[in-house]
């Protein structure tokens, strides 16, 4: 068994309403070098919290999810550098980078909730079974 950690990701069509859906979910097991995200998006309710609401952007900013999960994300962009106190640190890019900034809290319409661990053989068939249970 491996240790895993995994983030469920919500689309908050109205942060000011705190209302959300759950639409994915993103796990990471390193012992496993495992890092992916799952997601599924049920029009009809995403649209009886906000009928207003631009699929098209969700489903955008779910697929950068699974940029990021595969390293994909910054390819044209390059690491970079970033300033700290302690002077300038080279970008790195591995799992735990990744699933550090995805799990991150931000105010956009995909935010991701707490996290939370467990423990799985496979990390895939867990995956698949966070999806089933916690976003369907």
């Amino acid at each position: 068994m491996s240790a895993y950690q995994y983030v469920v990701l919500r689309c908050v069509p109205r942060v000011e309403r705190e209302e959300f859906v759950n639409v994915g979910v993103v796990l990471y097991c390193p012992t496993q070098d495992f890092l992916a995200a799952q997601w599924l998006i049920d029009d009809a309710r995403l649209h009886a919290v906000d009928a207003n609401l631009d699929l098209i952007a969700v489903r955008s900013a779910l697929e950068a999810v699974d940029k990021v999960c595969r390293g994909d994300a910054h390819v044209d962009f390059g690491l970079g550098q970033r300033a700290t106190s302690y002077g300038v640190r080279v970008g790195k890019d591995d799992q735990s980078t990744r699933f550090g900034f995805l799990k991150a809290p931000r105010s956009t319409v995909i935010q991701p909730g707490p996290v939370h661990g467990g423990l799985a053989r496979d990390p895939a068939a867990e995956l698949q079974h966070l999806l089933t249970t916690l976003v369907t």
